[in-house]
C-alpha cells in the first residue's frame, strides 16, 4: 500500500532527505530492490536447504548467488520457509511490475522474463497452498463435528506423513476444551461418526500433494531453467533495461492509473448486489451443486484478486516518488485495499478447500458416513466463500481514508 513520506505543504520538508527520482528512474530503483530481494532469498534458501531437505547442497542457482554475495542473512530456525515465502514474494512482485510498466521497459526482455517469474511463483507456492488447505480443512471437520476426531495428525503437526494410513481407522472421539461450548451429540452424531475418516482421507491426499509439489519446486530449483532466470535477476539488480532514454522520464501515474481502472472495471462486473447479503442463498445453490465443475463466479473473484495485486504493486513503486497517489489527487491512501485482500485471500482459500472436499468425497467405495462428513465440509467451504465476498464487498465501498 503507498505511503506519502513527504508533505510539500510542511516548511521543515525541505530540511529533510532529498526527494527520491521520479519516473522510469522510480521504477528502475524498484525493480533493483526487488531484484535484490530475491537474491537474498535465494542465497538464505541455499544456505538452511540442507537442513530442511537432508541433502549436503541445495539446487538453487550458485551462479547468480555469487553475484549477490554478502547480502544473505542468518537462517532462521524455519529459514527454508521464510527463504522460499520472500522468493515468492519477489518473484511475484517483478512479474506483476513487469506487466503494469511493460511499456517503459524492453519489449522483448519483459516478455520473455515475466512468464518466467510467474511460473517459478506459482511452483514455489504449491507446497505451501496443499498445507495450508489441509490445515483449513481439518479444522473446519473438528469445529463442525464438535470433537477432535483426528488427535493424531493435530498433535504431529502431519510431522511425519507416513503415519496418514494408519489413521484411516475409526479414532476415538476426545473432548472438547472446558472453555468450548460443546455441541448437541444428537445434532451432530452423525457427522462425528464420519469425521474421523474423512480427516484421514482429506490428509492422505492432499498430504500426497504437498509432497509432489515439494518434490516439483526442488526439480525446478535444480533445472537449467530457474538457473537462467536467477542470472537474468541478478542482472537486473544492476542493470534494468530501460525501452530507451526517454523512459527514464516517463510519469509512471498513465500506467498506475491503467492498472487501478481494470480493477475497478473488474469489480464493476461482480455480482455486488446479491454479495452484499449475508446469506447469499441463490449463489449456495449453485455452489453445492453436484457439478464437480468450479462455480462460474470464482472465476471472477479470482481474476479480482489479481488485478488487486497489480494495483498494489504499482501504488507500491509509486510510493518511492513525489507524485501522487493513483487511488486520490488529495494525498489520501486508499486503506480499503488492504481489507479487500484480505477478503479476496479467504475467497480463494475457501473456495479451493470446498474443491479439495468435493474432490474427496468422489472418491470410491467410501463409507456413507464418511460422505456425508465431507459433504457437509463442502457446503462449510461454501459458506465462507459467500462470507468472504461479503467482507469484500462490505470494505470495497468504503470510501478512502487519510492516514
Amino acid at each position: 500500500m503507498a505511503q506519502r513520506h513527504l508533505d510539500p505543504t510542511d516548511p521543515t520538508a525541505a530540511a529533510g532527505p532529498p526527494p527520491v527520482p521520479a519516473g522510469g528512474d522510480a521504477l528502475a530503483d524498484y525493480l533493483r530492490a526487488q531484484a535484490t530481494e530475491f537474491l537474498r532469498a535465494l542465497r538464505l534458501h541455499r544456505e538452511s536447504g540442507a537442513g530442511a531437505h537432508g541433502n549436503g547442497a541445495h539446487p538453487s542457482g550458485a551462479g547468480a548467488l555469487d553475484r549477490g554475495r554478502g547480502r544473505g542473512p542468518a537462517p532462521a530456525p524455519d529459514g527454508p520457509v521464510d527463504a522460499a515465502r520472500a522468493l515468492r514474494r519477489a518473484a511475484r512482485r517483478l512479474s506483476g511490475t513487469l506487466h503494469t510498466f511493460q511499456p517503459l521497459l524492453d519489449a522483448e526482455w519483459a516478455e520473455a522474463m515475466r512468464p518466467e517469474l510467474a511460473w517459478l511463483s506459482g511452483t514455489l507456492a504449491l507446497e505451501h497452498a496443499y498445507a495450508s488447505r489441509l490445515d483449513r480443512l481439518l479444522q473446519a471437520l473438528h469445529r463442525l463435528s464438535g470433537s477432535a476426531a483426528f488427535p493424531a495428525q493435530q498433535q504431529a503437526g502431519r510431522a511425519a506423513p507416513a503415519r496418514a494410513a494408519a489413521t484411516a481407522d475409526p479414532a476415538p472421539v476426545a473432548p472438547l476444551a472446558p472453555s468450548v461450548t460443546r455441541p448437541s451429540p444428537a445434532d451432530r452424531g452423525n457427522l462425528t461418526v464420519g469425521a474421523a475418516k474423512a480427516g484421514a482421507l482429506l490428509d492422505r491426499q492432499l498430504t500426497l500433494a504437498r509432497t509432489r509439489a515439494h518434490s516439483t519446486a526442488l526439480q525446478a530449483l535444480g533445472s537449467s531453467r530457474f538457473h537462467a532466470v536467477a542470472d537474468k535477476v541478478a542482472l537486473l539488480a544492476s542493470e534494468v533495461p530501460l525501452k530507451d532514454t526517454a523512459a527514464a522520464a516517463a510519469d509512471l501515474r498513465p500506467l498506475a492509473a491503467a492498472a487501478r481502472d481494470r480493477l475497478t472495471d473488474a469489480v464493476a462486473a461482480l455480482p455486488l448486489v446479491t454479495a452484499g447479503n449475508p446469506y447469499n442463498a441463490q449463489a449456495l445453490v449453485h455452489g453445492l451443486s453436484p457439478d464437480p465443475a468450479p462455480h462460474p463466479q470464482d472465476a471472477q473473484w479470482h481474476q479480482v484478486r489479481l488485478l488487486l495485486r497489480l494495483h498494489r504493486y504499482a501504488l507500491e513503486v509509486l510510493a518511492g516518488t513525489d507524485a501522487e497517489d493513483a487511488d486520490g489527487a488529495d494525498g489520501t491512501t486508499d486503506v480499503r485495499l488492504l481489507a479487500a485482500g484480505e477478503a479476496l485471500d479467504r475467497h480463494r482459500d475457501a473456495s479451493e478447500a470446498a474443491a479439495a472436499a468435493a474432490q474427496a468425497a468422489r472418491t470410491p467405495r467410501i463409507a456413507p458416513a464418511t460422505a456425508y462428513a465431507l459433504g457437509v465440509l463442502h457446503a462449510d467451504q461454501r459458506h465462507e466463500v459467500e462470507a468472504a465476498r461479503y467482507a469484500f464487498q462490505h470494505s470495497w465501498r468504503k470510501e478512502p481514508i487519510r492516514l
